[in-house]
């Protein structure tokens, strides 16, 4: 497979969010704003990246009958040094996400990359795919949470100095001066309606495409069978 498919796949056909509806627990849970979408997705996006990789460069030296429990100890250590990492250096944000790194151990698109595509590829191909799917995942998890952040708060990047280090303060923008907000944005019912509304553009967005796909390889056929 190519890198170029890849990075379509992870960032938009494929999208662990928007089309394989996987990982709702972290998605649902920590997008109430923007800075805490973002640093998930980046703490998923090490794991995915690690994991795959390792995966890939140990797939010959594991039998088929224990290579799931040797992947799922390879993503739990993982999990675990980005667990650890997070506490050290971003500590406010690391209580902010609390439970849910751990939980990225039980995130099945981790251990779904690892079993359907790192274990049939190269390290480098493997790599990228873990690369791209975390992206994907970061941008999907950003963009419920800005949203969420926005409608709920008038803010977009709130606290990111505190949670994600100084260097991102220049995220931090107040959309609506004096905006009160909807607090229905910043609960979990509102995590479920941004994503069933983004879920819906993005398949509006498909069929468009197809649409026109299938509309430019009309001349070509009729070319073909005159």
């Amino acid at each position: 497979m190519s890198y170029g498919r890849i990075t379509r796949d992870g960032l938009w056909d494929n999208n662990i969010v928007f089309a394989q509806i996987l990982g709702m627990c972290p998605t649902m849970a920590v997008t109430s704003s923007a800075t805490n979408g973002l640093g998930m997705g980046l703490a998923t996006t090490a794991v995915l990246l690690a994991a795959n990789a390792l995966v890939s460069s140990v797939r010959h030296l594991i039998t088929p009958e224990v290579r799931i429990p040797v992947y799922i100890v390879l993503i739990a250590t993982l999990v675990t040094l980005v667990d650890v990492s997070l506490n050290a250096w971003v500590h406010d944000l690391y209580k902010v996400l609390g439970l849910y790194i751990a939980l990225i151990v039980a995130n099945c698109a981790v251990l779904g990359r690892a079993e359907a595509f790192a274990q049939k590829v190269g390290v480098g191909e493997a790599a990228m795919d873990g690369l791209m799917m975390g992206l994907g995942f970061t941008f999907a998890l950003t963009l419920i949470g800005g949203i969420r952040e926005v409608l709920g708060a008038g803010t977009l990047f709130a606290n990111a100095h505190l949670l994600l280090g100084s260097s991102f303060a220049f995220l931090e923008t107040t959309i609506i001066p004096e905006y009160k907000g909807y607090l229905l944005m910043i609960l979990p019912p509102g995590g479920f309606l941004v994503l069933g509304f983004l879920l819906a553009g993005k398949r509006v967005m498909d069929q468009r495409r197809a649409a026109r796909l299938a509309a430019a390889k009309v001349p070509e056929a009729e070319v073909l069978a005159s």
